[in-house]
């Protein structure tokens, strides 16, 4: 942070600034651009929103004069407009990709498949693309980080959230020379995995958020996708289908994730876990094989050990992707990257009974939910990740609630990028 400050105040004393162009100007998106304005050396130069009035007013929220937002759709303007030191709205979003001016684009729609075609316009285009929508993440970041990489730029999902908040945990206790054992996060709301938009609309309003988007942390569906992307970033596994998700505070969270063999409700170690009871905060649980090690943990009252708890109380979502386009332009650095590959995946389970012939709609939505699982397994048993799933998709066969879905029982859009995304992924990868 130190770093960071003395870089961007130099740029701003020279007049220039990181550019970032920023699509979807939800709460993410809006919290994010009102952000970037704080920050000298930093501007939200280009907001992308598919209704417009919305990306302006973003900016006007964050004290933008509406003098000096621009609206157009084509490159060659926002271009020069950008040059006079003007402000973009677009409904076209290849302008967040493809204008010369723009360093870093952030992704904050939470749609996989706009997710999937921004980060790969991003990366064809030679912009270091920030990943906010981990839903897309989940499903095909390894082919989007191995694209990136040979591209020269950087493929990152971000600071704030909690995958990137639980990785800086990981990091740091790995580059002190820690064994870390389990890897997690609180769980925020209640856990209601048959959760649908119509259940939690009022507190959807209350809170400025999508139905679906707070349906989708009720069912656990984000929970899921967050802990597949951290067990993509680190290799750690789930320990059973869908996690164990316990209920612990600080104090007793070390006993409750150990072996089951040692008193607690693990099978085996090197897991990625959630946790009801110590949200909004991410943990990364350690140990080490020195005794003097041990010693010095046990004065720094860190408890009796062998195992102890970094944790970490908040994540400020939106709020801390600065640092990551920071690290992603100054240094070509990812805060959190599948560089492990696909080790897991968020699969898709029925909300309620369906028909042949009904359609699936969406993440959030009323039909399907996520669980997350180890890949080889889901690979093995056709499971099908709920991130390729739209309201497109045609149920086969008759599904009961709760039963796991496999690729065969539905016909999925093969038109999608995402979906060729992740076909690729296999091929390739894995």
């Amino acid at each position: 942070m130190i770093t960071m400050n003395k870089k961007l105040h130099e740029l701003y004393n020279l007049g220039k600034d990181i550019r970032v162009s920023i699509v979807g100007a939800g709460k993410m998106g809006k919290g994010l651009i009102d952000q970037l304005f704080r920050i000298k050396g930093m501007t939200p130069a280009l907001v992308v929103n598919r209704h417009i009035e919305k990306a302006k007013n973003a900016l006007v929220a964050a004290g933008i004069s509406k003098d000096d937002i621009v609206e157009t759709n084509s490159v060659i303007d926002a271009n020069f407009y950008l040059e006079k030191g003007k402000f973009i709205v677009s409904e076209n979003i290849e302008l967040a990709t493809k204008v010369n001016l723009i360093d870093a684009v952030v992704d904050a729609t939470g749609v996989p498949e706009v997710g999937a075609n921004v980060a790969l316009s991003a990366i064809d285009n030679g912009k270091h693309i920030i990943m906010l929508t981990v839903e897309t993440d989940a499903v095909v970041g390894p082919i989007l980080y191995k694209k990136a990489k040979e591209a020269g730029v950087v493929y990152t999902g971000t600071a704030g959230d909690e995958p990137g908040a639980t990785m800086e945990l990981y990091d740091f206790a790995v580059g002190l020379g820690f064994d870390v054992l389990v890897i997690g996060k609180g769980k925020n709301n209640p856990l209601n995995v048959y959760a649908t938009p119509d259940m939690v609309y009022e507190e959807a309003i209350r809170k400025e958020l999508k139905p679906n988007m707070l349906a989708e942390f009720v069912d656990g569906t984000n929970t899921m996708i967050e802990l597949t992307s951290l067990a993509n970033a680190t290799g750690f596994v789930p320990d059973v289908r869908g996690c164990h998700g316990v209920e612990s505070d600080l104090k007793n969270l070390t006993n409750v994730l150990s072996l089951k063999e040692e008193g607690g409700v693990l099978n085996s170690y090197k897991s990625v876990e959630f946790v009801k009871g110590i949200a909004p905060g991410v943990f990364a649980i350690i140990t080490t094989q020195s005794e003097e090690t041990h010693k010095q943990l046990q004065y720094l009252s860190m408890g009796p050990g062998p195992n102890y708890v970094l944790y970490r109380p908040y994540h400020l979502t939106c709020l801390e992707t600065p640092l990551t386009i920071f690290e992603a332009c100054f240094y070509k650095e990812a805060t959190i990257a599948p560089v492990k590959g696909q080790v897991a995946d968020t699969v898709a389970v029925a909300k309620k009974d369906l028909k042949a012939g009904d359609r699936l709609d969406y993440i959030g939505g009323y039909t399907v939910y996520g669980s997350i699982e180890k890949h080889d397994i889901a690979r093995k048993e056709n499971l099908l990740p709920i991130g390729l799933i739209d309201e497109k998709t045609v149920v086969k066969r008759d599904i009961k609630k709760g039963e796991l879905i496999t690729y065969d029982m539905v016909e999925l859009n093969k038109d999608k990028t995402i979906y060729k995304l992740r076909n690729l992924q296999d091929e390739t990868i894995g």
